[in-house]
């Protein structure tokens, strides 16, 4: 006994020096190993079965429960009988003598201690383990301790980890499903119970809850109609909610949770019972129950306001209860009533929170409910649209608009923008479930959008709306407008977010949709367009003379109002054409009309360099209107494009007019005074007007001639690069793309080709100057400045050989005539900057953009030459530079030109076939063995592709395929040429396999696959003697060692189609030599585990007998580890 009281002392010294903040973290270590080494030992759970009934000290406790969970979980095996027995009966005993003095940590952890016992023994060892745990629940005292067991079993017993078998995981899920209706049958008591118990107090007796539903059952159909009429229980649901004491509030918040748990994983059955449910709805009740809140800040003391936040805790879980019900999508025929019920009973708590009275409106009670509330509300709202919707609304008697005015108000009282943006994604899909519907059944389009356009038309006018200063300046204000997440702030994904409901509305009903937001544009531009009268010229230039404070602030929210409106005009801009343009003609014409009039109005007056009364506001204002009505006239460039078409047929003088005007608005912008907002705005407008609209007579108005001029001026000074970019791209398409609907002999080519020529020469005329040649011997020129004519010329060339790639044969070749020489220039300077990887970076971008745009156009011989200057330089010392001392730019290098070798071998026919051993050798002799070992991904994923395309373009350089030997498949097997190629292939994917990168290990496993799909790799003869099962055991292994475990299902289908090449070898042969190999577990289990792997040769049973087998094994091996040493096993 002292020896026992002295152990105890010493942990108890040791626990406090441990979590000292004066202890050294080398002390700490020193402890930590002793403590280790004392759990290890056998026999050292009597020690801590002694410290936890003897020490009030946390550390100890906590420490002596870790050990025992370590020998339950680790080393039960190997404990003797006589000891399982004991501490199976001594841990209850401890937790029943102490569970109210115990801290709450200690006594969950000590309840886990005893069900992971059950999860091991119950019911052949511990039979009455469940039988205690539904005892505790039915005895007063100790309720609240029965259902922290029942709750810990639903947790750990139900989805068990994975030290289980899976038979035992099965028993276990079946055992806990035999004893759902029992438990559930408690819980409803307790909940009933305590309900009823405070509900004496209530001036009128309650009915029992089960009243007026199991008497007179009402029929689904009734249901339906009635299902946003006040339920059957609405009187009871209209009680005085009862006033709980703080351990039925805590008793009913346990049970809570349990039902939550218990309905994750029990399937919808008839043990869910309507009694039950509308007990859960009571409860949620306590959520909306903004009087007990309101008494409980009253009163004051903080108890109380403790009291009032756990009633709506009570309200919050019962809707988690509720809504893991709403998310099982299969619902038997016998419970569609129950759901119904739900349905009707959540839809009248929705009609309590968001009904309108004096004293409290919507908003307001809304922002009184605790947030967690609201937020399950929405979950529950969301799942109903989500998963029962199309249930539900096909039955003629649902009330599916006042469901609509229901959610529309619960919408629009949002008090957090976060609640809004859940809520408009729950129109997003209540639309997309529309648009779907009316889709499949075109028939009755007109039918389903009469039914719901009155709601459709008041969502858009109340988006509308909530996007505008005007009506909603004070929420709108709150938005961040500065700090990117995601690529937007919060205020453009607000506006983002609205605007695509204003389209999926636009869509299911164009006219009332435009009819709409016309006018209010309409409203906002006058005052935008009023603005001239107000400009005055003053000394430095012109100034808006609007300056009284109330004014300013007007027309910083008129502004903000028309660039978002006229975000939302472009947005709609795809539902005017295709088969509706001359049907919504009109309309779009009218739009496009006063856009162009604004743009043109916007550059005419300057409105970007005037000054302003609070220039820090209203001068970005004004630049985002002129941006935004430029993006909004972009957006229509496709209808322009049809409408070019149709004019070309009646030439009207009308469509000409609109385009010149456009131009007349854009040239002035192309400045480098201009602010690049704005600049880059009438950049995009031009590139659309000469990629997608390309009227012929764009390239004669005088407005375009100017920015010829002003690109091809040396003297002129250079926009910002990605303006640069995109007007050169502009000009050359201007000169390049083939005209619509004219024939090839109207095309003007070789006038088109000269001056394509000149522009090209004029944009590389400093960038060909580099180039050495013997009369002049490259001038000296700093290297920096050369390094930024490369990067400036290759820029613009790159752009222009991208955007011509999928043009027509005749483009292409205009295009390349005009590059040759800088193409030539970029060859003789590569060898000088190859240990310049910056500049090597950009060359090779731009000789791959070559590559894939005008291979043909350079014709065979300049390419080879390019393909073997490229093979020369990259080394093997030159590729070990870039990848390894170079850093990321290095690497990119060397991916580029892989890239560049991936679009040679998939070239078809026999040009590039000869460069095949020298690529493959490349890769597999030069860049593999450099990477193969590094664990960064860097140019992996590149060499792989490259490895792939290779072999998936040029399978015949690997199997000559004849005639003969197809007709003769049974006789002769395909000749295999290039073997040992093949081979080293094969092993390096094989070896990636091995490696932790999990997109490589996913790339890789869809190569493979595909070549099996496409090439039958699996079937081939040296891929199914000598590699077939070593890929099937990597495979397995990597399962086993759970290291890729996000791809469980993609390798379990890999390994099916494998072993699917020859069953009979996988089962017979592969299977038991797999098994002989496994170390860490017995003959018999080896035994066990062969026999459990069922001979099924469909996929789905397969794969299920795979998965069972790497579980299995997992297991065993863990039990194994957990024997003392020495144990016999029998």
């Amino acid at each position: 006994m002292a020896s026992e009281e002295a152990s105890l002392r010493a942990l108890e010294s040791l626990m406090t020096e441990f979590f000292h903040d004066c202890t050294t973290n080398e002390r700490k270590r020193e402890i930590e190993e002793l403590l280790d080494n004392f759990a290890q030992q056998i026999g050292a759970w009597r020690l801590c079965l002694y410290f936890l009934s003897s020490t009030r000290n946390d550390y100890v406790m906590m420490y002596s429960l870790t050990v025992f969970e370590n020998l339950i979980n680790k080393m039960w095996l190997g404990v003797p009988s006589q000891d399982k027995m004991e501490i199976r009966s001594c841990l209850p005993k401890l937790l029943l003598a102490h569970h109210k003095t115990l801290p709450y940590f200690i006594r969950n952890k000590l309840c886990k201690v005893i069900v992971d016992i059950g999860r091991q023994d119950w019911p052949m060892f511990y039979h009455d383990f469940f039988t205690n745990i539904l005892q505790l629940i039915q005895s007063p005292v100790t309720t609240p301790l029965g259902l922290i067991m029942l709750k810990t079993t639903s947790e750990e017993l139900a989805c068990p980890r994975e030290d289980l078998s899976v038979a035992r995981k099965e028993e276990l899920r079946k055992l806990l499903l035999d004893q759902v209706q029992t438990v559930l049958g408690l819980l409803t008591g307790i909940l009933e119970t305590v309900w009823d118990k405070h509900s004496v107090t209530a001036a009128t007796p309650p009915p029992s809850p089960t009243s007026g539903e199991s008497g007179t059952v009402c029929p689904p159909r009734d249901l339906l109609s009635n299902l946003l009429q006040s339920p059957s229980s609405a009187k009871l649901l209209n009680q005085p909610i009862p006033i709980l004491d703080a351990e039925s509030e805590y008793m009913c918040s346990l049970a809570l949770e349990c039902l939550a748990h218990l309905f994750s994983w029990i399937p919808l059955s008839a043990s869910i019972t309507p009694s039950l449910l509308t007990t859960i709805f009571h409860f949620a009740r306590f959520g909306c129950d903004i009087r007990a809140r309101k008494m409980a800040s009253v009163n004051g003391s903080s108890q109380n306001c403790v009291l009032g936040q756990e009633r709506g805790r009570l309200g919050v879980l019962a809707m988690s209860c509720i809504n893991e019900l709403m998310s099982k999508n299969c619902v038997p025929m016998e419970f569609e009533e129950y759901l119904l019920r739900m349905f009707q009973q959540t839809f009248y708590l929705l009609q309590k929170i968001t009904k309108d009275n004096n004293a409290h409106t919507v908003k307001s009670r809304l922002e009184e409910l605790d947030e967690s509330y609201v937020e399950k509300f929405t979950d529950f709202l969301r799942l109903f649209v989500s998963v029962h919707l199309r249930r539900i609304e096909s039955y003629s008697q649902f009330p599916v608009v006042e469901f609509l005015t229901l959610l529309f108000k619960y919408t629009f009282h949002q008090p957090t923008h976060e609640g809004y943006f859940s809520c408009l994604d729950i129109w997003t899909l209540f639309l997309d479930y529309l648009t779907s519907k009316i889709k499949s059944r075109l028939g009755d389009k007109e039918a389903v959008l009469n039914r719901y356009e009155d709601a459709l038309v008041l969502l858009l006018t109340e988006v509308l709306n909530r996007i505008q200063f005007r009506y909603n300046q004070a929420q709108l204000e709150e938005l961040d407008d500065e700090t990117l997440d995601d690529d937007q702030t919060e205020w453009q994904r607000y506006l983002r977010q609205s605007l695509e409901v204003v389209a999926k509305v636009m869509e299911l009903l164009p006219t009332h949709a435009f009819s709409t937001l016309f006018p209010v544009l309409q409203d906002n531009l006058e005052v935008y367009l009023g603005l001239q009268q107000f400009i005055v010229t003053s000394g430095s230039g012109h100034r808006l003379n609007i300056t009284a404070e109330n004014d300013c602030r007007r027309l910083h929210c008129s502004l903000r109002d028309l660039s978002s409106l006229l975000q939302a005009v472009g947005r709609l801009a795809e539902y005017f054409i295709g088969d509706v343009f001359a049907a919504r003609f009109s309309d779009a014409l009218t739009v496009v009309e006063r856009l162009v009039k604004v743009t043109l109005y916007g550059s005419q007056i300057k409105l970007y360099n005037i000054e302003t009364a609070v220039p820090s506001v209203l001068k970005p204002d004004l630049i985002d209107v002129h941006a935004q009505s430029l993006a909004a006239l972009q957006a229509y460039s496709h209808w322009l494009a049809q409408y070019c078409s149709e004019a070309h047929r009646q030439n009207t003088q009308q469509f000409v007019t609109l385009v010149s005007t456009t131009m007349d608005a854009v040239t002035p912008l192309i400045s480098t005074k201009v602010q690049d907002k704005l600049l880059l705005s009438a950049c995009h407008l031009l590139v659309s007007l000469a990629t997608t609209v390309r009227p012929v007579f764009l390239i004669s108005i005088p407005a375009v001639q100017k920015v010829f001029n002003r690109i091809t001026d040396a003297s002129a000074q250079r926009l910002v690069d990605k303006a640069q970019v995109l007007v050169c791209r502009a000009l050359s398409n201007i000169l390049l793309l083939p005209w619509p609907n004219l024939p090839e002999n109207e095309q003007q080519w070789p006038v088109r080709s000269i001056n394509h020529a000149s522009l090209v020469s004029a944009l590389s005329r400093d960038y060909r100057d580099l180039k050495p040649n013997a009369a002049a011997p490259q001038r000296k020129m700093p290297l920096e400045d050369t390094k930024v004519i490369i990067h400036q010329t290759l820029s613009v060339l790159e752009d222009i050989v991208d955007s011509v790639s999928g043009e027509s044969t005749k483009s292409r070749q205009i295009c390349y005539q005009s590059l040759q020489e800088s193409v030539q220039v970029s060859l003789a300077l590569f060898p000088a900057f190859i240990h310049q990887s910056d500049v090597t970076d950009e060359m090779l971008s731009f000789f791959l953009t070559l590559f894939r745009g005008l291979r043909v156009q350079m014709g065979v011989p300049f390419t080879e030459q390019i393909i073997q200057t490229f093979l020369n330089m990259f080394t093997r010392e030159q590729l070990a530079e870039s990848i390894l001392h170079e850093g990321s730019t290095g690497c990119r290098v060397v991916e580029k030109f892989l890239k560049i070798l991936q679009v040679v071998v998939q070239e078809p026919g026999q040009v590039f076939k000869p460069f095949l051993p020298s690529i493959i050798s490349l890769c597999m002799e030069q860049v593999y063995p450099i990477i193969a070992e590094r664990p960064s991904p860097d140019v992996k994923a590149e060499l792989f592709e490259l490895l792939f395309r290779t072999l998936h373009h040029n399978w015949r350089y690997f199997f000559k395929s004849t005639v003969l030997a197809s007709v003769q498949r049974g006789i002769a097997e395909e000749q295999m040429e290039n073997e040992p190629q093949f081979s080293a292939i094969m092993q390096a994917f094989g070896q990636s396999f091995l490696q932790p990168d999990i997109h490589l290990f996913k790339q890789n496993l869809f190569y493979l696959e595909t070549l099996n799909t496409k090439q039958k790799l699996y079937h081939k003869k040296i891929f199914r003697t000598t590699m077939l099962f070593q890929f099937v055991n990597v495979l397995l292994q990597v399962l086993v060692h759970k290291s890729h475990d996000l791809l469980q299902e993609e390798i379990g289908i890999a390994i099916y189609n494998m072993a699917s090449v020859d069953f009979d070898g996988f089962f017979a042969a592969f299977l038991p030599e797999f098994l002989t190999s496994c170390d860490g577990v017995d003959a018999n289990q080896k035994n066990v585990l062969g026999r459990n792997f069922k001979m099924d040769r469909d996929l789905p049973s397969f794969t299920q007998n795979v998965h069972r087998l790497v579980n299995d094994l997992r297991y065993y091996r863990l039990c194994n580890d957990s024997l003392p040493p020495g144990t016999v096993k029998l």
